[in-house]
């Protein structure tokens, strides 16, 4: 049946594959059975933050000789701020004999370009929506609710491409990030029943708090023109050790939900996760965001405010200290930007771990 095998890399600059091929040459991974490589980089996670595009050569040239069918999906995230560890997450689908699921299961699906015009509007929404199903299905995934995380890394407008598109949705390139990422959201969020299609609308993109997801993470970037998606959850017809949950962050310091999740997956703890626990612990994805009362309960933050470094910025280096408290370790994904991905100044956080005895 289908296992699969979630590797987590070290990275010592943005174009470090040196793990991934040591990995390789070792046969811990299988190139051809790679689905997808999720990545922190060390860049500002803004516009012009080309570490994305550089890692993202650099392991799709590492696994090139090893694959007939392209690159597989590759989403790198840009910004490790504070403590936080550049890495990169390779996830590998092999067929092996082990004990029945449900397991964890994993979809990826690439999209054709999105027009310019389309960005943050809801012809994105219905693109991303149509991938996550898609992805699903390829994950074998056929309930919304066994979806546990989704992960999108969506285009942005340059000055380039906005002076290529008759009605771009708006002339600011950092904004466009924000509505891209946005739409993608929704997208997921439809795709999983978390909102219905007329509570969506252009408007309401970017813009109405109210409408959300618990299971999306959606990144930008300048270094594709499409949608890569990722979708993780636990299905029947995968075995393997590995399981996968998540929780939902309502602040910045809500870390009760991440507790829990911890718990159902077996590593429940007052205090750190234990050495023998964070072996265990395979991956934590998290989606940070500041907020826009400038408040975190009920005291003033400046982190709406700074003219020198983005609100995003702030959000990941503070949300990834809060989480890095609680499993004893920064190796960890946290993404910035969390518009329509939990509530206001929340966001949703998934678990991978190795599963006991097992």
């Amino acid at each position: 049946m289908r296992v699969a095998r979630v590797h987590l890399l070290p990275m010592a600059s943005p174009d470090d594959v040196a793990g991934l091929l040591a990995a390789n040459e070792a046969g811990d991974i299988r190139p051809e059975g790679v689905i997808a490589v999720i990545g922190k980089t060390e860049g500002n996670g803004c516009v012009n933050d080309f570490t994305r595009a550089f890692a993202a050569h650099a392991v799709a040239d590492a696994l090139a000789p090893h694959r007939k069918d392209g690159p597989p999906v590759l989403v790198m995230s840009g910004g490790t701020e504070g403590a936080l560890s550049p890495h990169m997450l390779v996830i590998e689908q092999r067929e092996e004999l082990a004990a029945a699921g449900p397991a964890l299961a994993v979809g990826a699906v690439q999209t054709v370009a999105l027009g310019w015009q389309n960005l943050g509007r809801m012809a994105q929404v219905h693109q991303v929506a149509t991938g996550v199903r898609q992805a699903m299905v390829d994950a074998g995934i056929s309930r919304a609710g066994d979806v546990h995380f989704v992960q999108v890394k969506c285009p942005l407008l340059t000055a380039a491409r906005m002076a290529g598109c008759a009605d771009p949705v708006t002339q600011d390139a950092l904004k466009s990030m924000s509505l891209s990422r946005a739409a993608s959201a929704l997208g997921v969020a439809l795709a999983l029943g978390e909102v219905t299609a007329d509570q969506i609308s252009d408007a309401a993109i970017g813009t109405d708090t109210g409408l959300w997801s618990g299971r999306a993470s959606t990144s930008a970037g300048v270094e594709l023109d499409g949608h890569e998606i990722v979708v993780l959850g636990m299905a029947e017809g995968w075995g393997g050790p590995l399981a996968i949950d998540h929780a939902v962050m309502a602040d910045q310091i809500d870390i009760d939900p991440v507790r829990a999740c911890l718990e159902r997956l077996g590593l429940g703890t007052p205090g750190q996760l234990s050495p023998a626990q964070q072996g265990r612990m395979v991956a934590l994805l998290a989606k940070a965001e500041a907020g826009r009362s400038g408040h975190l309960r009920g005291r003033r933050h400046t982190m709406l405010d700074d003219s020198d470094i983005s609100a995003t910025r702030h959000a990941r280096a503070f949300v990834g200290g809060a989480l890095a408290g609680i499993v004893g370790h920064a190796q960890i994904y946290v993404s910035g930007g969390a518009e329509h991905q939990g509530p206001d100044g929340g966001g949703p956080v998934a678990v991978i771990a190795r599963r006991e005895g097992m």
